[in-house]
């Protein structure tokens, strides 16, 4: 993993952990982020905003259905962030082990959490390397009453076992990101309804 004095400042501004899911033409995915932020302060407007690297199939699945979920986890959910998190959706289907439900509006809804969201895309801005999705509430389902999981909580309790892994996933994904930082004119024009 690259690092300096600034970056290491930056990673302050991590979201708590999240998960995200999809679902597209039959298909589910699941994945983590720590790029989950609320984008509204009035309860009238419920919003949220995420960043997701363009090269996961999350974002693939997104982009066309125009649909999201996100999921708050708590510290019990470090399994749920190796095997969200460590392997790519484009190997295997990451939600076959994970007990989830349909959510009102088609999206996986992971039964174990402490909040999830139902999320409808708004609008969109390239990063690049990623886009950042824009995202209405349209169905909240509340879960469990425990401590927020956050991105330097996992890192400092994360099994060692996982940590070779960790650090080559995330200097792969440093080394996409660096040659990937144009910015493309691309707009997103609503869901794909194929």
């Amino acid at each position: 993993m690259k690092t300096d004095v600034a970056y290491e400042f930056l990673r302050q501004f991590a979201s708590p952990l999240v998960a995200i899911t999809s679902a597209w033409q039959g298909r589910r995915n699941g994945m983590i982020s720590d790029s989950a932020v609320r984008a509204s302060i009035s309860p009238d407007v419920p919003r949220l905003s995420v960043y997701i690297h363009k090269w996961h199939l999350s974002h693939d699945m997104i982009w066309q259905s125009g649909r999201f979920a996100v999921h708050l986890l708590h510290r019990g959910q470090l399994e749920l962030v190796h095997q969200l998190g460590f392997v790519s959706g484009r190997e295997r289907d990451k939600l076959t082990t994970i007990p989830h439900v349909m959510g009102s509006h088609g999206l996986p809804i992971l039964e174990d959490r402490v909040v999830a969201f139902e999320m409808r895309v708004l609008n969109t801005m390239d990063a690049g390397y990623a886009t950042h999705f824009l995202g209405h509430v349209d169905a909240v389902h509340p879960g469990r009453d425990a401590e927020i999981l956050t991105a330097p909580w996992f890192r400092a309790n994360m099994p060692p076992a996982w940590t070779a892994e960790w650090l080559a996933n995330y200097r792969k994904a440093q080394e996409v990101i660096e040659q990937h930082t144009a910015i493309e004119d691309r707009h997103w024009t609503g869901a794909n309804r194929s």
